[in-house]
C-alpha cells in the first residue's frame, strides 16, 4: 500500500517553550483567491501542502491552547507559528520602577482570576486587592503569542484587542520586592515579582535584585543564555535530550560554541516561571525550593526578610537601574548584591569600582559566581545580550586566551580584568556544585567578633538552599585570584568543599580611606543567613561595621 504523498514544507507551529505541536488544524485562505485549504500538523510541528505562494490568512486551532489567526506570505522558509497553551501565567511591565511610578500587569488566563499585590520583607504581607478580572468575552484574558522567535523582541502582551492595558498600578511608597498573585476559582495561582526602587534614596543601604541573571535563566519562549543562546534551531522541540545542543554537545564541559556576536538578545519582557513562588510560602525561614527558584528571585528574599529582622533599612533595585543611574550610588553608604549576580554591565562594573576605590563605597558581595560575564543592554534597555563565548578546560571560567593562558572568567576575557579586582574573589571549578561548612582561618579578625569561635572551627551547617544542599559555602565558589585581588585581601574564612573547592570569606580595604569590599563567594550564603547564627552574626558585624 502506498503511503501518502508529503508535499513541501510550509511552516512548523509550537507552543510557548518551542515544543513542537502535533495534530493542530490550521486553515489556510488564499487572499488572493478565497480558496481553503485545511492541514494538520506533523508530530515534528510540520505543515506539508502543495500551496501556491502568496498571502493567506492562517486560523490554527487544538484543544488545550489558544486559537488565533495569522496573515503571512508563503514562499520564504517556513513560517513559524507559535501557540500558547491553558495556563495561568504573568509578568509586570516593566518589571521594575521607583515609587511612583505606573506599571501594568500582563497576565494571561482562561477563567477569571483575582490579583492581588503583596510585599515579601520578613514576612509576605497582603497590601492589596489590585482586582478582579473576568471580561465580558469568552476567555478574553487569553493573550497571543507572537509568531517567531519573540524572546528577541518581547511579548508585548495587553497590545492586540487592547485599547489601553487591563490595569495599571502606581510603584508603592514603600521601596522593596514586590509580587503580585494571580488565583483563579478553581484553585490555580501564579506568582511574579516586581522591584520597587524608592523615588528618593531613603536608607543607607542599597540593594541590587539580581534581575540580569533573572533574565539570563529565563527560558520562556525557548531560550535563555543555556538553551538556544544563539537562536532557535529551525525545527521544534521534539525531544529536549534528543534535539538540543546542551545536551547533545560532546566537547568538555564549559564549551560555549557560539561566538560573542552571535549571542542574540534575551527580552525581558517575558514571564518569568523561574521566580515563581510555586510552594506560596508563608515563612523566609521554610526551605528554598525549586531548581532555579533558590538561586533567583524567591532566594534573593531571604536576605531581605534577614535585613528587616535585623533592623537594616534599606533600598532595593534592579541591576538594570544601577546600569542607567537610577541609583545613586554617592547617596548611599552600603551596597549589596547577593545569591547569585553573575551578569553585570561593563558600566556597571565600572561605577561600582570607582566608587569603592576613589570615593569611599562599602560594597557587601553575598553571592557566588559574580560578575563573571559581561552583558550588554539593547533594544533601549529592554533586552540584554550576554558575551558568553567560551573555549574553556576544566578549572577556569573564562576560556583560552590568544596566548594560551587562561582567562579567570568571561568577565576578564571581554574587559581585561578579572572581577577579583572588585570583589577580591573569582568562580573557578574546584567545587562547584557542591556545598559544605567553611572552616575559620582568623578568628580574631573583627569579622568573627560575638561568634564564639576559635581558628579552626566550623560554621555555617545550616541551610534553606534545596538544590545543593549541605552547607554555606556552595552551589559556585569564588576564591582569591594569585594575580588580580587586591594585595591587601584578607582570608578570614574558608569552605570545606571538595578538592580546596571551597568559598573564601575575604575583606579588602582600598588605600583611599573608607572603601571596602567584603566577599563570601557563595550562592548558598544567604539561605544560611536565617537559620544558622554564626552567618547571621558574621554578615551583621560587617553590615554595622560599613555603616
Amino acid at each position: 500500500m502506498l503511503g501518502e504523498i508529503i508535499m513541501r514544507l510550509l511552516a512548523f507551529v509550537s507552543d510557548e517553550m518551542y515544543l513542537a505541536l502535533y495534530d493542530v488544524a490550521a486553515e489556510f485562505e488564499s487572499m488572493a483567491t478565497g480558496v481553503i485549504v485545511i492541514l494538520k500538523s506533523s508530530p515534528r510541528g510540520a505543515f506539508y501542502g502543495d500551496l501556491a505562494d502568496g498571502a493567506y490568512r492562517v486560523t490554527l486551532a487544538k484543544a488545550g491552547y489558544g486559537s488565533k489567526t495569522v496573515e503571512l506570505t508563503l514562499g520564504g522558509p517556513p513560517h513559524q507559528f507559535r501557540l500558547l497553551s491553558d495556563s495561568l501565567i504573568g509578568y509586570m511591565w516593566p518589571k521594575w520602577v521607583r515609587s511612583g511610578e505606573p506599571a501594568e500587569f500582563r497576565v494571561h488566563a482562561v477563567e477569571p482570576y483575582e490579583l492581588s499585590l503583596w510585599r515579601y520583607g520578613l514576612r509576605p504581607e497582603r497590601i492589596q486587592t489590585v482586582t478582579w478580572i473576568d471580561e465580558h468575552g469568552p476567555q478574553a484574558s487569553r493573550q497571543i503569542l507572537p509568531d517567531g522567535d519573540f524572546t528577541q523582541t518581547g511579548c508585548r502582551w495587553n497590545t492586540v484587542g487592547y485599547a489601553a492595558p487591563p490595569g495599571i498600578i502606581e510603584g508603592p511608597e514603600r521601596s522593596g520586592l514586590y509580587v503580585l498573585w494571580a488565583r483563579t476559582p478553581s484553585g490555580n495561582a501564579y506568582s511574579f515579582p516586581w522591584i520597587v526602587a524608592p523615588a528618593k534614596p531613603k536608607a543607607k543601604v542599597a540593594v541590587l535584585a539580581s534581575t540580569i541573571t533573572w533574565n539570563a535563566y529565563n527560558n520562556w519562549g525557548g531560550r535563555s543564555n543555556y538553551i538556544n543562546a544563539d537562536h532557535l534551531p529551525e525545527r521544534p522541540v521534539v525531544n529536549a535530550r534528543q534535539d538540543l545542543h546542551r545536551y547533545q554537545n560532546t566537547q568538555p564541559f564549559g564549551t560555549w560554541l557560539p561566538k560573542d556576536e552571535d549571542y542574540r538578545p534575551l527580552s525581558f519582557d517575558r514571564p518569568d516561571p523561574n521566580n515563581h513562588f510555586f510552594d506560596d510560602p508563608k515563612d523566609p525561614g521554610e526551605p528554598s525550593r525549586g531548581r532555579t527558584q533558590s538561586g533567583l528571585g524567591p532566594g534573593e528574599w531571604r536576605l531581605y526578610a534577614w535585613l528587616e529582622r535585623e533592623g537594616f533599612d534599606y533600598d532595593l533595585y534592579a541591576e538594570s537601574q544601577l546600569h542607567d543611574g537610577t541609583l545613586p550610588l554617592d547617596e548611599y553608604k552600603v551596597l549589596i548584591s547577593a545569591v547569585h549576580p553573575e551578569y553585570w554591565s561593563r558600566d556597571m562594573y565600572r561605577k561600582v569600582k570607582e566608587w569603592v576605590f576613589e570615593r569611599g563605597g562599602r560594597y557587601m558581595y553575598l553571592g557566588g559566581n559574580g560578575l563573571n560575564c559581561e552583558i550588554v543592554f539593547e533594544d533601549g534597555g529592554t533586552a540584554i545580550r550576554c558575551l558568553s563565548h567560551l573555549e574553556s578546560e576544566r578549572g577556569e571560567m573564562g576560556g583560552k586566551a590568544p596566548d594560551g593562558s587562561m582567562y579567570e572568567s568571561r568577565m576578564h576575557r571581554t574587559t581585561g580584568e578579572s572581577e577579583a579586582s572588585l570583589l577580591g574573589v573569582v568562580c573557578t571549578e574546584t567545587g562547584i556544585m557542591t556545598s559544605a561548612p567553611y572552616r575559620v582561618v582568623d578568628a580574631s579578625h573583627w569579622v568573627m567578633e560575638g561568634t564564639g569561635l576559635s581558628n579552626g572551627d566550623l560554621f555555617g551547617e545550616h541551610t534553606l538552599h534545596e538544590r545543593i544542599p549541605g552547607g554555606a559555602s556552595g552551589h559556585e565558589t569564588d576564591k582569591r585570584s594569585a594575580k588580580w585581588s587586591p594585595k591587601n585581601t584578607v582570608l578570614i574564612a574558608k569552605g570545606t568543599n571538595i578538592d580546596e573547592g571551597g568559598s573564601e570569606i575575604t575583606l579588602h580595604e582600598p588605600d583611599n580611606g573608607g572603601g571596602a569590599v567584603f566577599s563570601v563567594g557563595s550562592i548558598t550564603w544567604v539561605p544560611a543567613l536565617l537559620v544558622d547564627d554564626r552567618v547571621s552574626t558574621i554578615t551583621r558585624n560587617v553590615l554595622r561595621r560599613f555603616l
